[in-house]
């Protein structure tokens, strides 16, 4: 079975870094990710958990209004609250996180592109090969 998710949004408000009574790292945030266009635009929000070196990271070089990928997986956990009834909660793991921003963009503003990657080099004219003849000069 497969559950991965791979987003890439803006984060709502600053990462929130705790350590659990052992001293591991958990960081909380959400993400907000634009869907459609025009009158059909919608947002949704998505939380997001991140531990370990991982959590410190996030904590570390994102905030608020930052573009950011998560690859990870969702993760879904009930609980019965102190009123008794049952909660819900439906969340996204972080395996990784990357920038999804070229250092220096602007924080919040305009969309944030990802770097265009350098061109590809064109192959030269004379690159030493000459082009097949017709399919009956194939060995198979």
């Amino acid at each position: 079975m497969i559950n991965k998710a791979i987003l890439m949004g803006r984060l709502t408000r600053d990462p929130e870094l705790r350590h659990t009574n052992s001293g591991t790292p958990v960081c909380s945030f959400s993400i907000a990710i634009d869907n459609g266009y025009g009158e059909n635009r919608t947002t949704d929000f998505i939380n997001v958990v991140a531990w370990n070196k991982t959590a410190e990271f996030v904590s570390n070089y994102f905030s608020k209004g930052r573009m950011i990928i998560v690859i990870g997986r969702i993760s879904t956990r009930t609980w019965e609250g102190q009123d008794g009834k049952k909660n819900y909660v439906t969340e996204v793991i972080a395996n990784e996180v990357s920038f999804g921003e070229a250092k220096g963009s602007s924080n919040g503003s305009g969309a944030g592109s990802l770097e265009s990657p350098a061109p590809m080099a064109e192959m030269p004219a004379d690159d030493g090969f000459s082009p097949l003849g017709t399919d009956d000069d194939l060995p198979f």
